[in-house]
């Protein structure tokens, strides 16, 4: 009889011959699990679909970089300040220069002065003087001085005593007490008052409103406003000339006589210079040599 036939045990198999190995369903070739769709192998292939250029890891979103406001208060600020300080320091300089170029440095600047040639080592006297210029400039004088510490007298005060102050470096400002008005006498008495090297006093029958004496100088005014009266004071207080010389008799001698303050001599009184409570600095005769 004939022999059943075997079966065939390539029937079932796929293509691919003997050596195909048997697939597991959800599995790849080569047995790997297959992987959902949309996943990569391995770790390049995970989302990839989700992150720049495919590459692995997290990467921070960019951050927009904001420029700091520049500080334009401040640098105003500082312009302002720097522009400031040179107008000041150029106002400054301006000032400076232009007080050098009105800076009196000889008599003859000043317009109106006359100038005298009285010489030093005049007379002490204790009799009245008969002077020339009216005020006197220079001439023998009494033993005392009058006080020249910035001294405001409201009496015609003897004027031997105030060719002595003159001597020592003084300027003497007098005024006609029926020609001047209450303002000019207010500017005489603030320039004045206090200010060493000065003293103020009504003269009676003076020629002008305001006449202001130094030794060998004199200048008369009409206002107490003309510029020439701070140009004398300044240039004429204790004076010196452009060599340094001075233009007074005594340089160094004393303004200071509180016996005179508080009780001043006017016109008319009898010298007290020879008293010894009365301050002289050199030796006095009873009249003035002929």
């Amino acid at each position: 009889m004939p022999e059943d036939p075997k079966p065939d045990t390539n029937a079932d198999q796929p293509a691919g011959g003997a050596s195909a190995a048997k697939r597991t369903p959800g599995k790849g070739a080569g047995g790997r699990q297959a992987t959902p769709a949309g996943k990569g192998l391995g770790a390049a292939g995970k989302g990839a679909g989700n992150r720049p250029g495919g590459k692995g890891g997290r990467t921070r979103p960019q951050q927009a970089v904001v420029a700091k406001p520049k500080p334009w208060g401040l640098i105003a600020a500082a312009v302002a300040v720097v522009v400031f300080a040179g107008a000041v320091i150029g106002y400054a300089v301006y000032a400076v220069n232009r007080s050098e170029a009105d800076r009196i440095t000889a008599a003859d600047q000043i317009d109106g002065v006359q100038v005298f040639d009285y010489a030093a080592g005049q007379q002490h006297v204790t009799t009245p003087v008969d002077y020339t210029e009216s005020p006197p400039v220079g001439g023998p004088h009494d033993g005392e001085w009058a006080d020249c510490t910035g001294t405001v007298y409201d009496q015609d005060i003897r004027h031997e005593n105030a060719v002595h102050g003159m001597e020592h470096g003084a300027v003497w400002i007098t005024y006609d007490p029926d020609a001047i008005n209450d303002d000019d006498l207010t500017t005489l008495t603030d320039l004045v008052e206090g200010t060493s090297g000065l003293l103020l006093s009504p003269y009676a029958g003076l020629g002008s409103t305001i006449s202001l004496q130094s030794w060998n100088h004199q200048l008369a005014v009409d206002s107490a406003t003309d510029p020439r009266v701070e140009q004398y004071v300044d240039f004429f207080v204790f004076g010196q000339d452009a060599e340094g010389e001075a233009l007074f008799p005594e340089p160094g001698a004393s303004c200071e006589n509180p016996v005179f303050i508080s009780d001043p001599l006017v016109v008319g009184d009898d010298s007290r210079s020879a008293a010894a409570s009365v301050p002289t600095d050199a030796e006095t005769t009873p009249t003035a040599a002929g």
